[in-house]
């Protein structure tokens, strides 16, 4: 087996990516999916933690739009996105593979606080760590706690699994000409408002020389191809 570049990621996943056919809810089946792809790179060697978003349960523009409270709107958000945990929790031990959840709001009857040396110990344990919840406070996304989760575990790369195979200069699915970015800085992103992450998060990860990889999540293969040091997506790095 050769060497694995990234030995310890943070893996992303939107909310969307368990959705059903009509983009939302909870899809079991597509849960399971994930769970196989995360065993795959998991039987690598692979520390793997997860931070789920919650765009299949809950859109908190929704609410905004609405008049709602933009804390509560993003409470909510938080909630649902524990709900997504325990979904890929359930799936990833029917398949074998322990796990974790942690979440940022404390409620210890389903899940244990998170706390980095706690979260630390599992991998080293050889469990899987799903973190929910986000950072735990309001006006902050999925992605920002995606990357303050990555420098505190000490990842060696946030991979953020998308349905697109990397970034490109316009939306591919609108621009049968969009062109795809092999390679990124985080200012070039930042300038050019690419969908990439949101922009606290990039500059999180920029502050603190995190790469970020962009691929898509149902290329079979792609992420144990990246891990073994293929070019794979889109890397963003200083």
């Amino acid at each position: 087996m050769s060497e694995l570049k990234y030995k310890r990621v943070l893996l992303k996943l939107s909310g969307e990516a368990l959705s059903a056919p009509s983009g939302y809810g909870i899809d079991v089946s597509e849960a399971e999916a994930i769970a196989k792809q995360i065993k795959d790179i998991y039987e690598m060697g692979v520390e793997i933690v997860i931070v789920i978003g919650a765009g299949n349960l809950w859109r908190g523009k929704q609410g905004l739009d609405r008049g709602m409270d933009r804390a509560t709107a993003d409470y909510m958000g938080m909630l649902a996105t524990v709900m997504n945990a325990m979904t890929l929790m359930d799936a990833l031990e029917r398949d074998g593979i322990m796990t974790r959840v942690q979440t940022a709001l404390e409620m210890r009857t389903i899940a244990e606080p998170y706390i980095r040396r706690r979260a630390i110990r599992h991998l080293e344990k050889g469990r899987v760590v799903i973190l929910g919840a986000g950072t735990g406070n309001p006006y902050f996304s999925t992605d920002t706690a995606a990357a303050l989760r990555a420098m505190e575990i000490g990842a060696d790369v946030l991979i953020k699994a998308t349905k697109v195979d990397g970034v490109y200069d316009s939306d591919p699915k609108e621009n049968p000409d969009a062109v795809k970015f092999d390679r990124l800085d985080y200012i070039e992103v930042l300038n050019r408002r690419l969908n990439v992450m949101d922009s606290t998060a990039i500059s999180l990860c920029m502050d603190n020389e995190m790469p970020i990889l962009v691929l898509n999540l149902w290329d079979q293969g792609a992420i144990q191809a990246a891990l073994n040091g293929e070019e794979i997506g889109t890397i963003v790095t200083s």
